[in-house]
């Protein structure tokens, strides 16, 4: 059994093995599978990049207050059921593995880890928590940086899916916006509902406003009428198309004497 006095000598073992005489030199401390319970602070390590402390028994993390520079920290098997206040700070973090825990709060979790911009892998899979519905969108979507989770790459299909059900209102103002498609009725009339298309009707402004005069918040007796003139004033694309092998070249225009004939030009404009 590892007793409180082992611990520091495990730290202290590793150093010797790595060859390490200064706190400062220590980037790498692998302390993993010693059936640790509790480990001393580390933040005389401030250098400190990579560390295993994986398979043993840790329930406490305080130990890593300190440790800002961590790119790769790998807790799997142990014993943590709660992460809150022990990991947001460390903001160059990429490799993140917590698999075969029992972190149960899937909410604290995910908050914790909000502002680890850099993290990149998260291995969560095996604790409770993965039994919340729809968990991995959940994670997708309040962790945009991670790549891959649970082994598993994060897809460009996952990621709208998650975006539709965690930002159901901006989805739905997105979806909603028509620039570029098709406008099946006629500029100039009223957009028909259920009961069918209305005959057009003469756009009522209120008195003494012009449009795009912002004093008056609404220009219209009928707010419905400014709805149909944005419509009718949209932006013209237009679309021409040349032949450009009946446009004779310089040297074909010296050599000819006959008056040359305009190319045919194709216009379309789009509304």
């Amino acid at each position: 059994m590892i007793t409180e006095l082992a611990i520091p000598k495990a730290v202290e073992k590793q150093l010797k093995i790595c060859g390490f005489k200064r706190n400062i030199d220590v980037l790498v401390l692998y302390l993993a599978g010693q059936g640790l319970r509790s480990i001393p602070s580390l933040s005389r390590f401030h250098r400190l990049r990579y560390l295993w402390i994986n398979n043993n028994k840790i329930q406490d993390l305080t130990f890593l207050k300190k440790n800002y520079c961590l790119t790769e920290l790998y807790l799997n098997d142990n014993e943590i059921t709660d992460i809150s206040g022990a990991l947001k700070h460390l903001c160059a973090l990429q490799i993140l593995l917590l698999h075969n825990n029992q972190l149960k709060q899937l909410g604290k979790t995910v908050k914790e880890l909000k502002g680890i911009i850099s993290l990149q892998t998260l291995n969560l899979f095996h604790n409770p928590l993965t039994h919340d519905p729809d968990y991995r969108l959940y994670v997708i979507h309040f962790l945009p940086s991670v790549q891959l989770l649970d082994r598993k790459s994060v897809t460009q299909r996952e990621r709208e899916s998650a975006f539709h059900l965690y930002s159901c209102e901006l989805s739905c103002v997105m979806e909603s916006i028509a620039f570029g498609k098709r406008v099946n009725t006629p500029l100039g009339t009223a957009m028909g509902g259920s009961r069918g298309a209305q005959p057009a009707r003469r756009l009522m402004m209120a008195p003494d406003c012009e449009f795009g005069n912002h004093t008056n918040k609404v220009p219209f007796e009928n707010p419905e009428d400014a709805v149909l003139l944005r419509a009718m004033t949209r932006s013209v694309m237009v679309f021409s198309s040349l032949d450009w092998n009946k446009v004779s070249t310089c040297r074909e225009r010296r050599l000819e004497n006959k008056a040359e004939d305009s190319p045919e030009k194709l216009t379309i404009q789009f509304r």
